[in-house]
């Protein structure tokens, strides 16, 4: 039996306030997991969050709650996508140009790939935020296909 958060007396589950001192309860917490709490625009935004959205991206994928959300689903994907090419340029991309001359011009240039990526991440999050649908030149495409296969 909960007690009450005021003066400490037991009160019932349902009660609205106390019957000793009059405080008001708290309500009970919402049911349901996560998923069923969490609005579609705020799924899509966390897809974008850079190095840790692919998290996001494949609960919103592997869920039953967004299977029939074409949006959520195409903002998942195309954030799986930008994490994709986060990976090939850190282990792919990053230990080739460290073998060729001329190593601080090809630092710079895998420096400006990194934040290109960063930049698309942050733009996406705005955008989405906005409650925008805007697709990134090739992973955007990626993306639309992914979600029309899965149809």
């Amino acid at each position: 039996m909960p007690y009450c958060t005021q003066c400490g007396q037991q009160v019932t589950a349902a009660a609205r306030f106390c019957g000793a001192c009059g405080t008001a309860q708290q309500t009970a917490t919402a049911t349901g997991t996560f998923l069923d709490r969490i609005e579609p625009r705020t799924a899509s935004i966390l897809c974008y969050v850079p190095i840790l959205g692919w998290v996001a991206c494949i609960i919103i994928l592997a869920s039953q709650r967004f299977r029939a959300d074409r949006e959520t689903r195409f903002h998942a994907s195309q954030g799986l996508y930008l994490f994709v090419a986060w990976l090939i340029l850190d282990w792919g991309l990053q230990p080739f140009l460290a073998v060729l001359p001329l190593p601080s011009f090809y630092s710079s240039v895998y420096k400006g790939l990194k934040l290109i990526l960063i930049g698309a991440s942050v733009f996406m999050i705005v955008k989405t935020s906005q409650g925008e649908r805007y697709s990134l030149p090739v992973f955007g495409e990626l993306a639309e296909k992914s979600v029309a296969e899965q149809r």
